[in-house]
């Protein structure tokens, strides 16, 4: 879909554990096309991956059922919708698919993200940067951060829109949604690891530093 942005928790959440396969993650985003080179082998791959998760999320049936959920108003941005709904439901349910605690996994996340900042595109540059000082991850696990994310997003939508106020969407939804989000990553996560089996890299359970502040 063509604006899909700001759902970076569930992409980074399975990315490899490098530097490199994280700043791909999130430049499948940004790098429309063959992605250039320069960026190496690793994060090339980390953004063939974040294309590829989005095909088949784009597909699943039960995230279709999800976008059914969203009122008519705002159908048209109902894939923006469930993206950044189902990171608030990742958040809520981290335990159920790490070891590791949600705080230590976005401190580390940001660490290794902030090592790459210098040498991405612009666009991309200043959407890690707000990432980071503005701890969007963690944000994502409150109803009013994700208000605010889907806020943010409509601003940036140069064509005029409804997606302000959607939170309405998820606070009118909220358990089939996350029902749905639960019912669907299982098969997102066999499907990436099934994909890089491969390489043999498993998911990333990073240790747990103290909570960061939202």
């Amino acid at each position: 879909m063509g604006d899909r942005t700001m759902n970076f928790l569930a992409h980074l959440y399975l990315a490899d554990p490098t530097p490199e396969a994280l700043m791909g993650s999130l430049l499948g985003d940004f790098v429309k096309g063959q992605p250039d080179e320069r960026f190496g082998a690793e994060v090339i791959a980390g953004i063939r991956l974040h294309r590829a998760i989005d095909h088949f999320t784009d597909h699943h049936p039960t995230v279709l059922a999800s976008k059914r959920l969203i009122s008519p108003l705002r159908r048209r941005f109902a894939g923006i919708i469930v993206d950044v709904v189902y990171d608030y439901c990742l958040c809520q349910h981290w335990s159920r698919f790490s070891s590791g605690s949600l705080p230590g996994f976005i401190a580390a996340t940001y660490s290794a993200l902030a090592q790459y900042q210098g040498y991405l595109p612009e666009r991309a540059a200043i959407a890690v940067q707000a990432l980071i000082a503005e701890d969007w991850l963690s944000c994502y696990g409150r109803l009013d951060g994700i208000g605010h994310t889907l806020n943010r997003i409509s601003q940036r939508i140069k064509r005029t829109n409804s997606l302000a106020g959607a939170i309405e969407e998820l606070e009118a939804h909220e358990a089939a949604l996350c029902q749905h989000f639960l019912d669907f990553f299982p098969a997102l996560v066999q499907f990436v690891n099934e994909r890089s089996s491969a390489s043999g890299t498993p998911l990333w359970n990073p240790p747990s530093p103290p909570r960061s502040p939202c």
